[in-house]
């Protein structure tokens, strides 16, 4: 279901980036905040549609700088801000509906479905990756190619194992009460509010950049804002619990051995929080993966150096045809000089 932005609510000013035309969308009671800008007069024949998904304690605006150069490029381009992240809704713990990278994929899917229409480019920033990832494992059919930038999850730090023994019921149990006591007794009713409203935040923003940010009033804004709102402690409570108690099959490395369609992967090589080690044990699992590092870049490569990641995107989306699933060599470069073709 698509509404209009709720009255005496503008999501427009809700991260102070305002970019693309703002739009709400209900999907399974929820509301999820979404962006859209139209392709530009690129050429006759559009590319297609690119859905943007931001990473973790972000949202739609954090695409500042890279939903212009894909639509002047000819790309449809959406952005939308996950349930529990942004202007959309921010629910609690629920039996049924866990936030973890599988009911975001879920959500993407139904956007597909509902709101564009028709497959698309997915292109994540690190949860965004994870969520894109997952997407296209589990719904294919509604994914033409995928773009990680970078792909964080603790998992890939492990290396390949083999698949788990399944647990008996009580351990299971056992686990997962462990998972949320130790997640009930984190004072995150403290900690939340302390850093959303103190210098610390900027300290933490300045963490995932290589270059300095602190005095980015726009970035601050736009990672500030989901902090302080009321349902922000609650949810991320729920995804801490349910990212914790994720199944085998919805871990980074099982997901990676099961997609069948394209993944670019961009990292920062001076990013702090998902280092580069995690992308050479991504080539391990998957040497036949293109992976592109940036160098004086840190966590978010599509905004601390947009020029080099957009020109890297639009390259490597013009010669890599959509589900196409042909392996590329890897590239190691400072530049985004044009993706070779197998």
């Amino acid at each position: 279901m698509l509404l209009t932005s709720p009255q005496g609510r503008d999501p427009s000013r809700d991260d102070g980036v305002d970019w693309g035309k703002h739009s709400t969308w209900i999907w399974q009671g929820l509301a999820v905040h979404w962006r859209h800008l139209p392709a530009g007069e690129a050429g006759a024949n559009p590319c297609g549609s690119v859905v943007l998904l931001h990473g973790f304690g972000a949202g739609s605006g954090h695409w500042r700088h890279n939903a212009g150069a894909l639509a002047a490029a000819g790309w449809s381009v959406y952005a939308v801000d996950l349930i529990g992240f942004g202007a959309s809704d921010q629910p609690g713990a629920h039996r049924r509906r866990r936030l973890d990278n599988r009911l975001w994929a879920r959500q993407v899917q139904g956007f597909l479905a509902e709101v564009v229409g028709s497959p698309a480019v997915l292109v994540g920033h690190s949860l965004g990756g994870l969520v894109a990832l997952t997407c296209a494992t589990l719904f294919p059919a509604w994914v033409g190619a995928v773009v990680a930038a970078p792909l964080p999850d603790p998992a890939l730090l492990l290396g390949p194992r083999p698949w788990p023994p399944r647990r008996r019921p009580w351990r299971r149990r056992l686990k997962r009460w462990g998972v949320i006591v130790l997640c009930r007794l984190l004072p995150l009713e403290l900690l939340v509010p302390l850093l959303a409203h103190s210098p610390l935040l900027a300290l933490g923003i300045q963490s995932a950049y290589a270059t300095p940010v602190i005095g980015d009033q726009e970035l601050h804004r736009l990672i500030a804002h989901p902090a302080r709102r009321p349902g922000a402690v609650r949810s991320l409570r729920a995804m801490s619990i349910a990212m914790a108690l994720r199944p085998h099959a919805a871990t980074a490395p099982t997901l990676l051995q099961r997609l069948r369609r394209p993944l670019l992967l961009i990292w920062g090589l001076r990013d702090q929080l998902v280092p580069v080690q995690v992308a050479e044990q991504i080539h391990r699992l998957r040497p036949d993966l293109p992976l592109v590092g940036l160098d004086h870049c840190g966590h978010c490569p599509h905004d601390e150096l947009p020029e080099q990641f957009n020109a890297t995107l639009l390259a490597w989306l013009a010669a890599t045809p959509p589900a196409a699933g042909r392996g590329r060599p890897v590239i190691w470069s400072d530049s985004p000089g044009p993706i070779p073709k197998p």
